[in-house]
């Protein structure tokens, strides 16, 4: 099993972990590329840094050509990790507009969408108001769309089956923010990091933001001691300040289980519903409410029910923990009055990405292998094709054709 590993001895924070991609690997090209298609004015800078005397990778966004500096956030005033632009307040529903027009993967999409789902809820839950009525100051600004979307194109191109964390050192002291002076952990970070373990060490300071939160939350992080793994990537990533004493970075390790050897298998919830009195666009706009709320795969199946009804069997994959929030959400959208759920074994060859350049532009290539190594299946990224396929006027087949066909002639490829 591949196993990303986030020591979060100082926190952990957007800037960070990009960082902390980018050292381990993670081509910057793909990033920029990333930030590029959200099509925000913004773009990224990355130099190295030293913190307590450890060299690590400084990643900023940058909005309209201007340096970064502080916003009036509702928690990150003055943070010793991130740094942000002024911009514009937004609601949930225009990030989230904004990150579905994006021509990125659907399962970035998905994650990002998360990620500021669960950002907007716990803004909600805290000011007693309809997510619909929150306003996003910090986290709708440009720079952490960019923070969160990069992110989640960062961590899938590693091709990580589960995410690892230790304990968080969350900071002490207070925040000064659009509400007043507030203790860290900001209010929205404690409730994202629900029963995550955490402790405070070191000079006083907000050491895990907001969005440092939503992220772990987003990659449903376990919280467990290092396991015994090959490591064979490692980045850290640098947060904006250099503390006296310590080095203020987050550490990711990358590497193979020894479970690699066996068959890794983990735990899928399975939600199921039939529903006869319903259109197709409204199962449609349900499903996708679904993946942005984290479910793994929808898909729906027609179905003849009693007294020769058709209807349609709605199927979700999800997490186990997501199984309470996915189940209202089918209740709240559509018009089944009951469900069904059940716990079963998952097992998946260990995944990763391969870029390979066509005439007409990059394409992504999802490489599946075996414990071996071996390479069991490749194939080109879906939306990369329809993309080139829609701007260049081209069959879509032959577009993924010709991927395929120069993946196959690629070194990358001699595992096959």
């Amino acid at each position: 099993m591949r196993i990303g590993y986030l020591e979060c001895f100082s926190g952990i924070s957007g800037d960070m972990l990009l960082g902390a991609l980018v050292d381990a690997g993670v081509p910057f090209a793909h990033l920029e590329e990333t930030t590029a298609a959200l099509n925000l004015g913004a773009r990224l800078e990355s130099r190295k840094v030293m913190r307590g005397g450890i060299a690590g990778t400084k990643v900023d966004v940058v909005v309209n050509e201007l340096q970064p500096a502080s916003t009036h956030s509702h928690s990150h005033h003055d943070h010793p990790h991130e740094t942000h632009t002024h911009a514009p307040h937004r609601h949930l529903s225009a990030i989230l507009k904004i990150i579905a027009a994006a021509p990125l993967p659907e399962s970035v999409k998905a994650r990002s969408s998360r990620a500021f789902q669960l950002l907007g809820e716990a803004e909600a839950a805290i000011h007693s108001i309809p997510i619909e009525k929150v306003h996003f100051h910090e986290v709708g600004a440009v720079d952490t769309i960019v923070d969160i979307v990069c992110a989640a194109a960062g961590c899938e191109s590693l091709g990580v089956d589960r995410w690892l964390s230790s304990p968080l050192n969350v900071g002490s002291g207070t925040v000064v923010c659009q509400h007043g002076t507030l203790p860290v952990p900001a209010p929205a970070t404690l409730a994202l990091l629900g029963d995550a373990p955490v402790y405070a060490a070191g000079p006083p300071m907000e050491r895990v933001t907001p969005t440092g939160a939503a992220l772990l939350r987003m990659l449903e992080v376990s919280y467990e001691p290092l396991p015994a793994m090959r490591i064979q990537k490692s980045g850290y990533g640098a947060g904006g300040r250099d503390t006296p004493g310590e080095p203020n970075l987050l550490r990711l390790l990358v590497g193979e289980t020894q479970e690699a050897a066996s068959e890794p298998s983990e735990s899928i919830a399975i939600i199921e519903t039939v529903i006869d009195d319903s259109s197709p666009q409204l199962l449609g706009y349900v499903s996708e409410l679904l993946l942005a709320a984290g479910a793994w795969d929808v898909y729906r199946v027609a179905v003849q029910m009693k007294k020769g009804r058709t209807g349609v069997q709605l199927t979700v994959l999800c997490s186990p923990d997501l199984v309470p929030t996915l189940r209202d959400l089918i209740f709240r959208e559509t018009t089944t009055i009951g469900l069904h759920w059940r716990i079963e074994n998952k097992i998946a060859l260990a995944r990763e990405f391969s870029n390979v350049e066509t005439p007409w532009g990059p394409v992504q290539i999802k490489v599946a292998r075996w414990p071996s190594g071996k390479i069991a299946n490749a194939s080109p990224e879906f939306e990369d094709c329809r993309r080139i396929a829609a701007e260049h006027a081209l069959p879509l087949k032959f577009v993924m054709q010709e991927a395929m066909r120069i993946y196959t002639t690629s070194d990358a490829a001699k595992d096959l």
